[in-house]
């Protein structure tokens, strides 16, 4: 499904009593600050201008729900691991956020977002490890592809592979907002996961 009919932004929340009841199956898509969860987005729906994107690490601070062509939904998850942002919010964007990804029955899948420019972090692997846990299907996606050339590409693949453990099926998309690299790999895959219930 790589063609956006229509997607409408719903609603932002700030905490899971204000999570929309659509019925309608989701991925959330969640990654390191600054990583370009929003950009990823745009370029899979088509539209520019509906996800906001900022050049400030930490500037998503609620959890944004984004319908697409009537028929599912993506979810835009607050960026982790930034600095910045003090201590007692970091812990609330955590609980907040687990809560989204443990209690929500129609999510389908994460799309786990990664820095192709270096190896995965310790916060990336904890996510991973959290999503296994808890028996989440994730795709994993390398963005900002366009900044790196063909010949860090393996290297880059292989320390993602590496560092997390990832199966040959679960090895990353790489995937750049700027030139469209990797769109249609990664709705193949968006794809297999939305058109299948997820088991409790």
């Amino acid at each position: 499904m790589a063609v956006v009919s229509e997607a409408v932004f719903r609603k932002a929340c700030v905490q899971p009593t204000d999570f929309p009841a659509t019925g309608l199956p989701e991925v959330a898509f969640v990654g390191r600050s600054n990583v370009g969860k929003s950009s990823l987005m745009s370029l899979l729906l088509g539209r520019k201008d509906l996800v906001k994107v900022s050049g400030t690490p930490g500037k998503t601070q609620t959890i944004n729900f984004f319908e697409v062509n009537a028929r599912w939904y993506f979810v835009d998850l607050p960026g982790y691991g930034f600095a910045r942002v003090p201590r007692t919010v970091q812990i609330k964007w955590r609980s907040f956020i687990e809560a989204y990804l443990t209690q929500r029955s129609v999510l389908r899948g994460v799309v786990l977002l990664l820095d192709p420019r270096r190896p995965p972090t310790e916060l990336d692997r904890q996510m991973k490890s959290w999503l296994d846990a808890v028996g989440i299907p994730v795709i994993y996606v390398a963005t900002k592809s366009d900044q790196i050339s063909r010949s860090q590409r393996l290297p880059s693949h292989r320390a993602i592979v590496e560092t997390l453990g990832l199966t040959p099926d679960e090895a990353p998309c790489f995937v750049s907002a700027k030139t469209g690299e990797g769109k249609m790999e990664l709705w193949k895959r968006l794809d297999r996961i939305l058109l299948v219930p997820r088991v409790p």
